[in-house]
């Protein structure tokens, strides 16, 4: 306002120095009045930039002050999202799994064995030497191991009892809702619910039922590490 001011008082100025530089008569001639109009139009487009200058000014200072709230509230969103996806989840919860995944690694490490056989599973005999015999993918119960390694299996069906290295033995799946033994790796020893089975990727879903891990659910046990119950 104090520019302004200054500058309409320059203004007058100019106006009275060219009044009075004009001729005595009815009034102003044409040139003086084209003078003026020239020095008020020339003043106008110095008092019309200064104020664009001042008003550009202020439309970029709202624009700075809309993008720093914007981010601002930015921020506060990535917060507020933050915070909520912590707390659906908790602290707590997530340091509870992570112990839990180091706990099985460590089970993982002491339980995984080159041997697996056990009594009371169901295995089918792979053995080429006993095929002319007929003993040949038929099912048999471990009844009991022997270095373990060996194991006396009583057939199925022949109730014939044989003894066959674990190398000629496959684990069987049974069908979904029937119980299986984790031979091998972290829960080693557990009995399980068999919930589903990937045959894909030859790995199935199992609910270990009783002991210290009763309820808890793996979700890719591989086949060779679970065999059906007898």
């Amino acid at each position: 306002m104090a520019e302004e001011a200054k500058q309409e008082r320059e203004i007058k100025k100019q106006i009275e120095r060219v009044a009075q530089s004009m001729p005595v008569g009815n009034g102003v001639d044409q040139g003086s009045e084209d003078e003026i109009h020239r020095i008020k139009v020339e003043s106008g487009v110095k008092i019309g930039f200064a104020l664009g200058s001042s008003k550009l000014g202020s439309k970029e200072k709202g624009e700075s002050s809309k993008l720093v709230f914007d981010e601002v509230d930015d921020d506060k969103s990535k917060v507020k999202n933050s915070t909520k996806n912590g707390s659906s989840g908790g602290a707590g919860s997530l340091a509870l799994e992570e112990l839990m995944r180091e706990d099985e690694k460590k089970k993982e490490r002491i339980n995984r064995k080159d041997y697996w056989l056990c009594e009371g599973i169901i295995v089918k005999v792979m053995s080429k030497v006993l095929a002319d015999k007929g003993y040949y993918k038929p099912k048999g119960v471990v009844r009991k191991v022997i270095d373990k390694y060996v194991g006396e299996i009583e057939m199925l069906e022949s109730k014939h009892v044989l003894r066959v290295d674990q190398a000629e033995l496959e684990t069987v799946i049974p069908q979904i809702g029937c119980l299986v033994k984790i031979v091998n790796g972290a829960y080693r020893g557990s009995n399980a619910k068999l919930l589903a089975v990937d045959t894909d990727k030859f790995c199935a879903k199992v609910q270990i039922e009783k002991g210290l891990y009763d309820g808890r659910v793996l979700k890719a046990v591989e086949y060779e590490d679970i065999c059906k119950l007898a």
